[in-house]
């Protein structure tokens, strides 16, 4: 019986057969990458897997220990990330393992007309991740703009406050609060909406990613979205969100852009 299998990190679309990174070293204990040839311009990155390490039972044992899986997760990231000037990159869910390099290649062949659907969609195209969050505080400063004013009534004079007792005004601040935040939410749904639409307009695909809205801590994330943008647009799209980070800062978001990244969420089907 083989005392190792062939770990797969992801399938490469490549007009000429790609160089392996000599940083790019991979999870521990496994051999060195290296490129199967699973097709016209198709390639697997792949490394050689003991299975002490990595068998079954072996990974099972490991899912308990999230340094451990967390240290794997990057390893496996960064050498999908070695290739990301290639025409197109398939990563691999992590650990994902064959008895040998045949059956890599028996897989792969079995995939070919949704791997070649996917290489279509993703070919020339980076990933880049957006997130929004909201001082609430600092938005609710923004949206009063600068401050309270004396009401006026309709001849134009300012209106006497009335007077009202201690119950009334308690009555009163706590619908003023739930007023307030009733507002401050809308108008962050509004911003979110309005965000994502203008940068999915530059993305050939873009996807949502759940995000709790408004929650009782500071500093609430309103949304979590990833672009599928064309690399000859990657410089005017980076642009777009830094005008739309230094804009919204001052209505109290923040926002955090990342990448250029292998397309992970866009093939997933």
């Amino acid at each position: 019986m083989s005392q190792k299998a062939t770990y797969v990190y992801c399938v490469i679309a490549a007009a000429r057969r790609p160089r392996v990174s000599g940083k790019a070293r991979g999870l521990a204990a496994m051999g060195s990458v290296r490129l199967l040839d699973v097709g016209p311009g198709l390639y697997a990155a792949v490394a050689d897997a003991p299975l002490s390490r990595y068998g079954e039972a072996a990974i099972n044992r490991g899912l308990g220990d999230l340094e451990w899986v967390s240290r794997a997760a990057v390893a496996h990231e960064a050498v999908i990330e070695s290739f990301i000037g290639e025409t197109a990159i398939l990563p691999m869910k992590l650990f994902t393992i064959f008895t040998s390099d045949a059956r890599v290649l028996e897989h792969i062949a079995s995939q070919r007309p949704r791997i070649a659907s996917l290489v279509k969609r993703v070919a020339n195209h980076q990933e880049w991740g957006v997130r929004l969050m909201l001082d609430r505080t600092h938005a609710g400063r923004a949206a009063a703009g600068g401050g309270n004013r004396t009401r006026k009534t309709s001849s134009g004079s300012s209106r006497r406050p009335v007077s009202v007792g201690p119950g009334a005004s308690f009555l009163q601040q706590k619908r003023a609060q739930r007023d307030a935040t009733v507002e401050l939410a809308s108008r962050a749904r509004n911003t979110v909406a309005k965000l994502y639409d203008r940068l999915e307009a530059r993305s050939r695909l873009a996807k949502r990613r759940p995000a709790s809205e408004l929650p009782p801590q500071r500093g609430p994330l309103l949304l979590d979205a990833a672009f599928l943008v064309p690399r000859a647009r990657a410089a005017s799209f980076k642009a777009l969100t830094a005008r739309e980070a230094q804009t919204l800062s001052r209505q109290g978001y923040g926002m955090t852009v990342s990448g250029p990244w292998p397309p992970y969420t866009f093939v997933q089907d």
